[in-house]
């Protein structure tokens, strides 16, 4: 496991050693984007799985959990392991109570199975419009499929790239339940707070109240690195802006970042550059994502 790459050539994308923190997050906080990949052993990749990482187990993401300073998680289903959820499953078992999740589902699902999937501990599912990990994101299916989870209380997760938002405004306007959007629809945030991509997505949030969004990745989005002083200077406005429709999760364990593996610690650590005052980062780390995840 100490390789980057082990010998099955499956690739290892975080740290094995995640500095402790600085800040101490509010009792109760959540993770509220994370993943477990496998065991590959009980629970195999998808044939058409983008990356083949190595294990990431719930073991591992809870220990990591437990020295972040946080209470909860929420475990999104990676997209290498498809429309099977078992793992995702596995991991809310093992919680102890501590964790729910976002499922990937096939559109054409039976009732039956999100009825197994909500008493799973899954609130919601995740569209994925990233064309290198997915091969298809058929709208009108994916319509469908949203509305049928309205009786169960569900959400919609869409994650996409700036570069689509105009495209995909009609398609987000049209789903009959709360949406939560992946890291920002990926702005560029070396374009400050008022840049093109920061303004079309802050348009997009005033364009229905029940918008939420992940203000996650800094790792992914600057490429300057740490301390990802132009994320914090482009995301800070959109905490204070949205207080109570943010979500933060440390994205762990960081999918495709194996060239730029981060710290966990020194994410936790924008944090409070980005959520500035301790009511801020209550509803950023407690209250939102405990009234989306927990609210039952």
């Amino acid at each position: 496991m100490d390789d980057v790459i082990d010998s099955r050539g499956r690739v290892r994308s975080w740290t094995l050693t995640p500095s402790k923190p600085a800040y101490v997050p509010p009792a109760g906080a959540v993770d509220a984007h994370c993943h477990v990949f496998g065991p590959a052993a009980d629970f195999p990749f998808s044939p058409k799985a983008k990356y083949q990482p190595q294990d990431a187990t719930p073991e591992m993401l809870f220990a990591l959990r437990d020295r972040l300073g946080f209470a909860r998680n929420v475990i999104v289903q990676a997209s290498c392991h498809g429309t099977d959820n078992a793992a995702t499953l596995n991991g809310i078992a093992r919680s102890n109570g501590l964790a729910r999740g976002v499922a990937v589902v096939d559109p054409a699902i039976s009732d039956e199975d999100l009825d197994a999937l909500h008493a799973g501990g899954v609130r919601g599912i995740r569209f994925n419009f990233l064309k290198r990990l997915v091969d298809d994101a058929p709208k009108d299916k994916f319509l469908a499929v949203a509305q049928r989870i309205r009786r169960l209380g569900w959400h919609v997760v869409i994650y996409f790239e700036a570069d689509i938002l105009e495209e995909m405004k009609p398609f987000i306007a049209a789903i009959p339940v709360p949406v939560v959007i992946d890291h920002m629809g990926r702005p560029d945030v070396t374009q400050g707070p008022g840049g093109a991509d920061m303004t079309a997505f802050r348009a997009l949030m005033d364009s229905r109240d029940d918008i939420w969004v992940k203000v996650t990745c800094p790792d992914r989005l600057d490429p300057a690195g740490a301390p990802y002083d132009d994320f914090v200077a482009a995301v800070r406005p959109l905490v204070e802006a949205y207080p109570d429709r943010v979500l933060w999760g440390t994205d762990w364990p960081h999918p495709n970042m194996e060239t730029r593996i981060p710290d966990d610690g020194g994410l936790v650590d924008v944090i409070p550059r980005i959520a500035v005052t301790e009511n801020l980062q209550r509803k950023l780390l407690v209250d939102n994502p405990m009234r989306l995840y927990w609210a039952d």
